[in-house]
């Protein structure tokens, strides 16, 4: 069986205390590769080789640093086919979607950031006849980067090629569910030329690899993408220690729609926002609140096109719906399809694991598979509608007016994303403005612009990640005032 390893100072290591984790297949359920039960030892010695590597990394030009990331990003592509299927197998999404999506949007981070870098530019101030004031940014030094398991490689490559292109050396630490591709990565780099020890992959747990990196002293940032509980366990260690901050946590994101809307693009659209990998993005609309007077519409069509979606084996190119990341998730989600039912909803469809599927797939039958679901009939305060699920459930609920709707869509602690379907120009800018949301989009889901802001308000974390804000997080700024 294949063993993982650690990639420390530019090179593939054991971890120190030569233990490995069994690495699930979802659509399986079977052990189909080994990783390394890294701690705080193998933390050390990443730190050693990063900040032993920073002074020439970061001195290095603009360009020559892009050069080097670019190289990756041409690598990943021309390997583009193996990463989708290992990104597959891992996580249990559709190859499909691997191979249109998560990998060419990783391929998207290490372009935009190498060539990003070389037009970040700083201000300056003329104070007065004689006095001038310029901001300078540079690197920070040793970046912690820890990375989840829904979209492994498109996360990982989102946190390290912007800290990597502004000069910084990385300790990154793909989440232990899914870390194979991030080990493809490092293979990647030492092809690439990627200078020894300023990318460091250390792969482990998150309550050794992740604590390690944290609660280090050396490490002066850390971005981090995750469940807000341990983005508050984050918070609550490396925040005394005035590290700097960069925390994506969860969501529980609704969809407003409105009777003027596009009725078949909306409908098209929010069958991705909804079950797109399973229900296992961050951005995946849960909460759908439709107007009254279509609400019986879409509640029929929604229901027929949701069930139309084919769910099998990730490897199957037709498969639209694939396994669910690990065992325990599986059970977490179908533990609140039942709390769904106790709090009196209506299951419109789904809401039973796949048995039908798996008892007649062999490759399959020990996989972990669920029914894309729809439930109805709960209030929108109910805990299956407060909780972040993150899963294939969602739950619609009619409403009738603007101020009604704004209320239900604010009312969780979580403020990610939110989707509003309408043709009104006003409506629409009106309800942006009021929706508690550090992301709206408008007649759409998923539009992505690199060089804009990424990031939730309330419990949805905290600090802006993409573009401009990406190079501001990795850098610091420094006020230089020359009288002359």
């Amino acid at each position: 069986m294949e063993k993982l390893k650690n990639y420390i100072n530019g090179k593939l290591t054991e971890p120190v205390s030569k233990k490995y984790l069994d690495n699930f297949e979802p659509a399986t359920g079977k052990v189909y590769s080994l990783i390394p039960d890294s701690d705080e030892h193998d933390v050390d010695l990443a730190y050693e080789a990063a900040e032993n590597a920073f002074e020439k990394w970061s001195s290095m030009t603009n360009e020559e640093r892009s050069k080097i990331l670019l190289k990756v990003s041409e690598l990943i592509c021309f390997n583009l086919d193996k990463f989708a299927a290992a990104e597959s197998k891992d996580n249990g999404k559709p190859v499909s979607l691997a191979r249109e999506v998560d990998i060419p949007r990783a391929v998207k981070n290490f372009d935009f950031f190498a060539t990003a870098i070389l037009h970040f530019a700083s201000e300056s101030h003329l104070t007065d006849n004689n006095t001038l004031n310029y901001t300078l940014r540079q690197p920070i030094g040793v970046i912690g980067a820890i990375s989840p398991w829904n979209l492994p490689l498109y996360l990982f490559t989102w946190k390290i090629a912007p800290a990597l292109a502004a000069g910084n050396c990385v300790i990154a630490k793909p989440s232990e569910v899914t870390p194979y591709t991030a080990y493809l990565l490092s293979q990647i780099c030492i092809e690439a030329g990627m200078p020894a020890g300023v990318l460091n992959i250390v792969h482990g747990l998150g309550g050794k690899v992740g604590a390690a990196i944290t609660s280090h002293l050396g490490i002066k940032a850390i971005t981090f993408t995750g469940g807000t509980s341990t983005g508050a366990d984050i918070a609550r260690v490396a925040a005394p220690m005035f590290k700097k901050l960069s925390l994506e946590l969860g969501g529980k994101n609704p969809i407003l729609i409105f009777e003027d809307c596009d009725y078949d693009k909306m409908i098209e659209t929010t069958i991705r926002s909804s079950f797109s990998n399973q229900g296992e993005i961050c951005l995946c609309g849960s909460r759908i609140f439709v107007h009254m007077n279509i609400y019986d519409k879409f509640k029929i069509d929604f229901v027929e096109r949701t069930r139309a979606l084919k769910l099998g084996d990730p490897s199957d190119e037709r498969t639209q719906q694939g396994a669910i990341v690990s065992e325990m998730h599986y059970k977490k989600i179908l533990s609140y399809i039942d709390l769904a039912k106790e709090e009196g909803g209506k299951i419109l469809c789904g809401g039973t694991n796949a048995s039908e599927f798996t008892s007649s797939n062999e490759r399959c039958k020990d996989g972990w598979f669920i029914y894309p679901t729809i439930i109805e009939n709960l209030p929108y305060g109910c805990r299956t509608n407060q909780e972040e699920i993150f899963g294939p459930v969602v739950t619609i609920m009619p409403f009738e007016t603007e101020d009604e709707v704004l209320m239900m869509a604010n009312s969780t602690q979580y403020g990610l994303a939110s989707v509003i379907w309408t043709e009104n120009l006003s409506r629409a800018q009106r309800i942006s403005q009021k929706l508690k949301s550090g992301i709206v989009w408008v007649n759409c889901w998923m539009q992505r612009d690199l060089r804009t802001p990424f990031g939730g308000v309330k419990n949805s974390g905290v600090g802006r990640e993409g573009g401009l804000e990406a190079l501001r997080f990795f850098t610091e700024p420094k006020n230089i005032t020359i009288k002359y």
